[in-house]
C-alpha cells in the first residue's frame, strides 16, 4: 500500500533517471533512491543508470548507502531487473543488501522481467508498493517501452517556425527565426536524444552539423541520420567529413548506385537500407524498425517538411516539441510541415499540450500524440 510520502520521493528518482535520457540506450533509464524511514526519511543512496546501460540505477545506490542500504526502501522508478545479463539481477542486489520495502513507478515490459522482478522481492520477503506515479514514470521511458511493444523509437518532432507556421521565408532563409534560449533549448533536446533525423533537401541546404554545441555537453552529441533514399548527400558534407567521430547512418533505397555506396561506407557512413514504400519512396514504418534494431530508442526529427510530413502521414510522430518566434512571415514562406493531404478535418492527427514555457520572445509547446 502506498503512503504519503511515497510520490515525493518518486518524483526523486524520476529526476535522477532523466539524467541517463540519450546516453543509455537500449536500456531504460531508472533512477533509484534510499530511504531510511526509521531516521526521519533520510536519503542515504541516489543512483540513475549509467552511460552506456550500466551499472543500473539500483546497483550506484547501493554502492552509495553501503551498510545503510539494510532495512530501507528502496525507490525505483522502474521495476528491478530480475534476469542476468551483464550483470546480475538488481532485484537480487536488494534482497542481498536488506532492503525491507520496494516501491516501484511501473513494471518493465520487457519479456526477460515483465512482473519477475518484484515476484522475487515478494518471494524473499521484501515489501513492494508498484505504480507509484506510474504514468509520469511510462512518459519518461516511452521509447524504451515502444521498442518493446511495437520494435521502433520514440520519434519527436521538433519544429522551429514564425507565428504563422512558417520554417523559411519565400526564398529559404531561416536563421534566425528563433532567438539564443530557444536554440540552447534545442541542443538540450539532441542531449536527451539517441539520434537526430534529417531529409536529404535540409541535409544539401543547409550543411547542417546536428551535434549538442551546449558548454559541457558536447560529448553528448547523439547518431546523426538522414533520410535520403537517392544517396543525394554531398561527399563533402559536414556529416560526411566527421563521421569517423560521430556516428552518421544514412537510410536509404537499397538499389543504390554501388560506387557511390562504397565511398560512403569509405567516410564511414553506415548505410541502413530501407524497404520501398508507396510511390517508390521509403517506407518510414521499416525505417524506425531497422533504427529501433541497431539501439535507438528515442529520434528527434528536426527536418525537413517532407519528412515531417511523411511521418505524420504514417501516424508515426508521438510528441511535437515547437518552437514558436513572434514573427509573422506570410503565406509565401515555407511551411514547417508539408502537406497531408487531410480531406476532413476529423481526420487530422491531434496532439494535446503537455506543457507550455517562455523562452524569451519565443516559446516552446510541448505535445503528446492524444490516443
Amino acid at each position: 500500500m502506498s503512503r504519503p510520502h511515497d510520490t515525493h520521493f518518486m518524483k526523486t528518482a524520476l529526476t535522477l533517471a532523466e539524467r541517463g535520457l540519450g546516453q543509455v540506450a537500449p536500456n531504460p533509464a531508472v533512477g533509484c533512491v534510499i530511504v531510511r524511514e526509521d531516521e526521519g526519511h533520510r536519503i542515504v543512496g541516489r543512483g540513475w543508470t549509467q552511460a552506456g546501460g550500466r551499472p543500473h540505477a539500483e546497483t550506484e545506490a547501493l554502492a552509495r548507502a553501503g551498510a545503510e542500504a539494510s532495512g530501507a526502501t528502496a525507490y525505483v522508478s522502474l521495476e528491478p531487473c530480475a534476469h542476468q545479463g551483464k550483470t546480475g539481477p538488481c532485484a537480487q542486489a536488494l534482497i542481498d543488501a536488506g532492503i525491507a520495502r520496494v516501491v516501484g513507478a511501473v513494471s518493465d515490459p520487457n519479456p526477460q522481467v515483465a512482473g519477475r522482478g518484484f515476484a522475487m522481492l515478494e518471494a524473499a520477503g521484501v515489501e513492494v508498493t508498484e505504480n507509484v506515479c506510474g504514468d509520469e514514470a511510462r512518459h519518461l521511458n516511452a521509447g524504451f517501452f515502444l521498442t518493446m511493444s511495437e520494435a521502433r523509437p520514440l520519434v519527436t518532432l521538433k519544429i522551429a517556425s514564425s507565428l504563422d507556421g512558417r520554417s523559411a521565408t519565400h526564398d529559404g532563409q531561416s536563421q534566425w527565426i528563433t532567438g539564443e534560449r530557444a536554440r540552447n533549448r534545442g541542443h538540450l533536446l539532441r542531449a536527451t536524444h539517441d539520434a537526430i533525423m534529417v531529409g536529404s533537401a535540409t541535409a544539401v541546404v543547409d550543411d547542417p552539423q546536428l551535434t549538442c554545441r551546449l558548454p559541457g555537453l558536447g560529448t553528448r552529441s547523439p547518431v546523426r541520420i538522414v533520410a535520403d533514399g537517392r544517396l543525394r548527400l554531398p561527399l563533402t558534407s559536414k556529416l560526411v567529413r566527421d563521421a569517423h567521430k560521430i556516428p552518421v547512418w544514412i537510410l536509404t533505397l537499397p538499389q543504390g548506385d554501388a560506387a557511390r555506396r562504397k565511398a560512403f561506407e569509405d567516410c564511414g557512413v553506415t548505410l541502413i537500407d530501407v524497404a520501398p514504400g508507396e510511390g517508390g519512396v521509403m517506407d518510414m514504418r521499416d525505417a524506425l524498425e531497422k533504427i529501433a534494431a541497431r539501439g535507438v530508442t528515442r529520434l528527434l526529427v528536426e527536418g525537413g517538411a517532407r519528412l515531417a510530413a511523411s511521418l505524420m502521414q504514417a501516424r508515426l510522430i508521438d510528441r511535437i516539441e515547437w518552437f514558436q518566434s513572434p514573427k509573422v512571415i506570410g503565406g509565401d514562406g515555407y511551411p514547417a510541415i508539408a502537406g497531408l493531404g487531410v480531406k476532413h478535418v476529423e481526420k487530422a492527427p491531434v496532439f494535446a499540450l503537455r506543457e507550455l514555457i517562455s523562452l524569451g520572445e519565443d516559446s516552446l509547446a510541448s505535445y503528446v500524440l492524444r490516443s
